[in-house]
């Protein structure tokens, strides 16, 4: 059964989850509509894995009331549609990738025709049908990562969580579970959990942003970008620039101040940003300064955890 597509895939109204006095999340309000993938992100212990715990189901929240595609977590119109990929999911090492990929498909209602089709599908779609008799263990970290993904996809599902997809694996195989996110969400909708920020921003189209089980902002991932932050240009760089670089830049006629962020970056404030963009790509070059990216406003890391 699918989903009714008018019902926002997310909906919290005053939700919260207390173990005891500690408050794990504390009256969250949010309606996520289906779209580009979603980013989550907060400090250790900010309520990230209750939430997604509480989407999947495996407890129940304190107050308020939760619904996924319109429908209260572990409702039988979910069968199908919600699927989740913990950062430590495991295969199980006694069966091959195609018998296991299989087996959830039946759990999933699929008769054995279907399941074999639909488990060629979502390998096909993970780059790795060629693996369906190997087992895990023959496989490296990255494959076995891009295994459980296509586990996720099985069913075509309305709603995906993926926590750290990406962690400990090579770039290669990051770079195709990117596009693969990329790629399905046309018809899927995926919240992302992550440390890592930079991904985050290229990847997903907004972000959700909890902090002490606390809602701090929902929206736009490019959100601050404008009105503010329009005059102002974010420079990430390789080791080899040195501070001498923010000397030298401040002597542009275009360019106002420069500061280094605790990440690294040089925030750039400009009274032009586009002759400061010439003018900074030129200085880097004179000087045979490597440098990563050189964007319009700051990064999401710098707006969110960054001072003003």
């Amino acid at each position: 059964m699918r989903e009714d597509s008018s019902a926002p895939v997310i909906e919290c109204q005053s939700l919260a989850k207390h173990y005891g006095r500690a408050k794990a999340l504390d009256n969250i309000d949010l309606s996520v509509e289906h779209g580009q993938p979603i980013a989550l992100i907060g400090p250790n212990g900010a309520g990230k894995t209750t939430l997604m715990s509480l989407l999947c189901g495996f407890i129940k929240p304190s107050s308020g009331t939760l619904k996924i595609l319109g429908h209260p977590p572990g409702s039988a119109h979910l069968s199908g549609q919600l699927a989740a990929l913990p950062q430590d999911a495991l295969l199980d090492p006694r069966l091959n990738v195609g018998r296991q990929l299989n087996f959830f498909a039946r759990l999933q209602g699929f008769s054995a025709a279907q399941a074999k089709l639909e488990v060629h599908r979502v390998l096909d779609k993970v780059d790795l049908r060629d693996s369906m008799t190997t087992r895990p263990s023959a496989l490296s970290h990255g494959m076995r990562k891009r295994i459980a993904i296509a586990q996720a996809l099985i069913g075509s599902p309305s709603l995906v969580l993926l926590d750290e997809p990406t962690a400990g694996i090579d770039p290669p195989n990051a770079k195709m579970i990117r596009e693969l996110v990329r790629e399905q969400s046309a018809s899927t909708t995926f919240m992302v959990s992550s440390h890592n920020l930079d991904e985050l921003e290229r990847l997903c189209g907004s972000v959700i942003y909890l902090e002490q089980g606390c809602l701090v902002s929902y929206g736009p991932i490019d959100e601050g970008r404008g009105n503010v932050d329009s005059s102002v240009l974010t420079l990430r760089t390789s080791n080899e620039v040195p501070d001498a670089f923010i000397n030298l830049s401040e002597q542009l006629p275009s360019v106002q101040s420069v500061s280094k962020t605790a990440q690294g970056d040089f925030l750039i404030h400009t009274h032009n940003d586009m002759q400061a963009s010439i003018a900074i790509l030129q200085l880097l070059t004179d000087n045979n300064w490597s440098y990563r990216q050189l964007s319009r406003g700051r990064s999401l890391e710098e707006r969110l955890y960054g001072k003003a």
